[in-house]
């Protein structure tokens, strides 16, 4: 049986999105027969713009391009929340794919989000709500998380950036002040897993119709 491509592909300014993505990538490569890549989106903020922002120096995962998500089986896109919407970088990536869009070339396939937001109240649901459309041009398949992860997602003895829409993490309003919590990136490796779950049982499928 053929390999499942999982790519989990992500924007981060100050390093928490790359750190979920590490855990989605762990909890996808769990699955056997599938096989999960990190890459990164172009960044389009000059040096000295990042620099007067102190951003964290970029992990050493490669850059996408708009015509290599054709060769993923399910794709995870990961990004800081911008006012309910995805970064600009993200946004870019997806403005570039107007020539796969025109030939549906990523239609049918799977794919999912998940966050870093500033605040509590800074509106993953409502990010993922918009996020959404871009998926819908493609014709992919949206697959939420829902309430997989179990008890963790009902817990309020802690504070937890998750939501059946994906996994997340609480930056701070200053990008610095808070790291990923232990619960969440027990959900971000959740993810990843039942994501990838979903991917092979999808290809496989598809390979026994033909």
């Amino acid at each position: 049986m053929a390999t499942t491509k999982i790519y989990v592909v992500y924007y981060s300014t100050y390093g928490h999105v790359a750190r979920l993505a590490e855990e989605i990538k762990k909890g996808a490569d769990s699955v056997d027969g599938v096989e999960a890549t990190i890459w990164q989106v172009e960044e389009t903020l000059p040096k000295e713009v990042l620099g007067k922002m102190q951003a964290t120096t970029k992990k050493e995962h490669p850059v996408i391009t708009g015509k290599q998500l054709t060769d993923a089986d399910g794709i995870l896109f990961g990004f800081p929340a911008r006012f309910g919407m995805m970064a600009a970088q993200m946004k870019a990536l997806f403005d570039s794919t107007g020539g796969l869009w025109q030939r549906q070339a990523l239609a049918g396939k799977p794919a999912g989000f998940f966050f870093a937001l500033g605040t509590q109240g800074g509106g993953q649901e409502e990010t993922a709500l918009t996020a959404v459309s871009q998926l819908t041009h493609h014709g992919m398949m949206f697959v939420p998380v829902g309430y997989t992860f179990g008890a963790k997602m009902f817990d309020m003895d802690e504070v937890m950036c998750c939501s059946p829409y994906g996994s997340g993490t609480f930056a701070g309003a200053d990008g610095k002040s808070r790291k990923p919590s232990d619960a969440e990136l027990q959900m971000a490796a959740h993810q990843g897993k039942y994501f990838a779950d979903i991917a092979k049982k999808l290809k496989v499928g598809a390979a026994a119709l033909v």
